[in-house]
């Protein structure tokens, strides 16, 4: 059975007062290892932020369960004040056009209705959209990017996700994948890519593609390098940056190479949509200048001389503000306030 959502006002019956409603709405992230999800007030104030391990290996419709189960626990627990409004979801390969996951590599399930699933839990607007349209949104509403029409959003985690606003509207596409800019093609023969093609830009750049840089780098080179310690199991993204702060070649050289070919690849995306501004997430923008820095100077070294100087390249200032909670929220905060969908 669905949950009814309450529109009344409500009575402090402690002591007498009339207590004003608050609208809220809650944000998901799902993602192959851990889902996230939190609420989120009209000033993006997030809270009660919780996470479970994914099981992507077990049915969706055991997911859901789990999900719904969760979330009104955590409903059961919030004041009376808060009503909440709309459910907005992230997910990788996530279809706004169909409320569906379709075929996520990191996912088991295949293609699966999740708007409609939740759908039977929740009787509120309910949206999804893959986890980098999320942090556009959220960048629009809450970050960087209040002011803007025209500008991207990249995500650099374990993969590369793209959202792109032009003309103040964020890019879906015709089928809804609009955006999947980690699946540009760098090297055609080059590196194995989870999408069973090879030379995705998301091989190269990503906390996954530096790595893979990182050893390369050793079994070419005989440099004495503080990364020889690791394995490629133990070795994380903030590893990388750890050595390239205490001026390890082979980590700098790893920047430089990750840097030299995501500035190229965002040169070619200016030019196909002209954006204001690029704005730079996820765990491997912790990396700060030592990644920027050389973005900056690629792109701008790549660029058609009549955008040179015209774009710039920030890391986001929401990174620690559950970003992905806080973009899926804004999805369908957005769509319930301007009254799009009730």
């Amino acid at each position: 059975m669905a949950v009814q959502i309450p529109t009344r006002k409500r009575t402090a019956t402690d002591t007498g007062l009339l207590m004003a409603e608050q609208d809220i709405f809650l944000g998901v992230d799902i993602g192959g290892t851990n889902t996230k999800f939190g609420f989120v007030d009209d000033s993006g104030n997030t809270f009660d932020i919780k996470s479970f391990a994914t099981e992507a290996d077990r049915p969706f419709t055991k997911f859901v369960e789990k999900l719904n189960r969760k979330i009104r626990a955590s409903l059961q627990e919030l004041p009376d004040k808060y009503i909440l409004r709309g459910i907005g979801i992230g997910a990788p390969n996530a279809n706004y056009l169909s409320g569906c996951i379709e075929e996520a590599s990191n996912l088991s399930w295949g293609t699966v209705d999740v708007v409609s699933e939740m759908s039977k839990h929740f009787s509120v607007p309910i949206v999804i959209t893959n986890d980098a349209n999320a942090a556009a949104m959220g960048e629009k509403k809450f970050g960087m990017a209040r002011d803007l029409d025209n500008f991207i959003v990249i995500t650099l985690g374990t993969g590369l996700g793209g959202g792109i606003f032009m003309n103040g509207h964020l890019v879906h596409g015709a089928g809804g994948h609009a955006g999947e800019i980690g699946h540009a093609i760098v090297r055609p023969e080059g590196r194995q890519c989870n999408c069973g093609r090879r030379g995705c830009l998301e091989t190269y750049v990503s906390a996954t593609g530096i790595r893979r840089t990182v050893f390369e780098l050793l079994s070419d080179r005989p440099t004495p390098s503080l990364l020889r310690r690791y394995s490629f199991a133990d070795m994380s993204a903030e590893d990388v940056s750890k050595a390239a702060r205490e001026e390890d070649e082979i980590a700098l050289l790893a920047f430089d190479r990750t840097a030299e070919i995501l500035g190229m690849k965002l040169s070619d995306f200016v030019a196909y949509s002209n954006p204001q501004l690029i704005i730079l997430t996820g765990g491997l923008t912790n990396a700060g200048d030592l990644l920027l820095k050389p973005v900056r100077r690629y792109m701008e070294k790549h660029l058609l001389k009549i955008y040179r100087g015209k774009t710039e390249i920030v890391i986001s200032k929401l990174r620690e503000k559950n970003l992905a909670v806080l973009g899926a929220s804004a999805l369908v905060m957005e769509k319930v306030l301007t009254q799009e969908i009730k």
